[in-house]
């Protein structure tokens, strides 16, 4: 791998990990807000920006285009080698993390129906 791969690859890498922060951040917020029936603006923004970045997902066959970008500068066959996570984490990131959003979105459908 050359110097301006490694470069590019540690910059694709910080990008998809503050990327992978800020939707941290936003399902976080989603789903505290149902629990606290703190439900507003804030809470269908969130909501909005999970299924804009499921839609993404879906249309890129279940591959961050992070990733698909990562590719271009490593051959790598890590789960984490195009994110700043642990291995496990990268690996289960989306059961992880949609377990996390249904789990949130039924509590928001019970806080809206009652």
């Amino acid at each position: 791998m050359t110097e301006r791969a490694i470069f590019k690859l540690t910059v694709v890498k910080v990008i998809h990990t503050l990327v992978w922060i800020f939707f941290n951040v936003v399902i976080f917020y989603f789903v505290y807000s149902a629990i606290a029936d703190q439900i507003g603006l804030w809470t269908w923004i969130c909501l909005s920006l999970i299924a804009g970045e499921g839609i993404v997902l879906l249309l890129s066959g279940n591959v961050c285009p992070i990733t698909t970008v990562a590719r271009n500068y490593s051959n790598s066959k890590q789960e984490n080698f195009d994110i700043y996570l642990p291995i496990w984490l990268a690996k289960y990131n989306k059961e992880i993390y949609s377990i996390i959003v249904w789990v949130g979105v039924v509590i928001l459908i019970l806080r809206l129906i009652e």
